[in-house]
């Protein structure tokens, strides 16, 4: 009896630590193995889609910024034979024909014939559609950005200028300068300065403004 007592007790002693221990094992070491398992099933971390999301709005952010430079707004007066003549809000890049179309389009009286639908607008520019047989009147025009620079020491060469370069002149809108430039494909260079009173629109007050302007070659 006091030997089997004794192999009782001491079986006891051995067990309960073994016991113990087993179990303070599976409580700290099987949690930390089921993130592992997952994550190598699933192939990532559990934390990657927390990372993308933001890395996702610090690409996005830029893109917006981007957007909204390139939107530019101008503002152009549209006046005579349209539907509804007024103040209209455009974007940079659109055409006289958009200013046009934004403002109803022309009324049946409406004399296209010197109007250049291609023409770029530009900020605080002026369209006027004359109705037939008026003589348009003349807007002062903002000057262009091929002639911006040193516009008030540089003269404009009569014989090579384009109409963005004659609206930069004093007394000629759009209209104005669409016709000197047709006038000079029909019959060739300006032999001399006053020849562009030859021009339809152009009288002598005109041509004073213009001569301290212009130049043959």
């Amino acid at each position: 009896m006091l030997i089997r007592s004794f192999f009782t007790e001491k079986w006891r002693t051995l067990i309960i630590p073994i016991a113990a221990f087993a179990v303070l094992s599976t409580v700290l070491f099987f949690p930390q193995e089921q993130p592992d398992q997952l994550s190598e099933e699933h192939g990532q971390s559990l934390f990657e889609p927390i990372e993308t999301a933001e890395q996702n709005k610090e690409v996005e952010a830029p893109v917006e910024l981007v957007a909204e430079a390139i939107t530019v707004a101008i503002l152009v007066d549209v006046k005579g034979a349209v539907k509804h003549p007024g103040l209209y809000s455009m974007q940079d890049g659109d055409r006289l024909l958009d200013a046009i179309d934004k403002a109803g389009g022309y009324t049946e009286a409406a004399d296209t014939r010197l109007l250049n639908h291609a023409q770029r607008l530009q900020d605080e520019s002026v369209v006027y559609v004359p109705v037939a047989g008026e003589e348009p009147p003349v807007y002062e025009q903002p000057a262009s950005a091929s002639s911006s620079s040193d516009s008030s020491t540089s003269k404009v060469n009569i014989n090579t200028a384009n109409e963005n370069d004659f609206q930069t002149l004093p007394g000629i809108g759009p209209a104005k300068a669409m016709a000197i430039v047709q006038y000079r494909e029909e019959h060739g260079a300006f032999s001399q300065l006053d020849e562009i009173k030859n021009v339809s629109g152009i009288g002598d007050k005109t041509f004073e403004k213009l001569e301290p302007h212009i130049i043959l070659n």
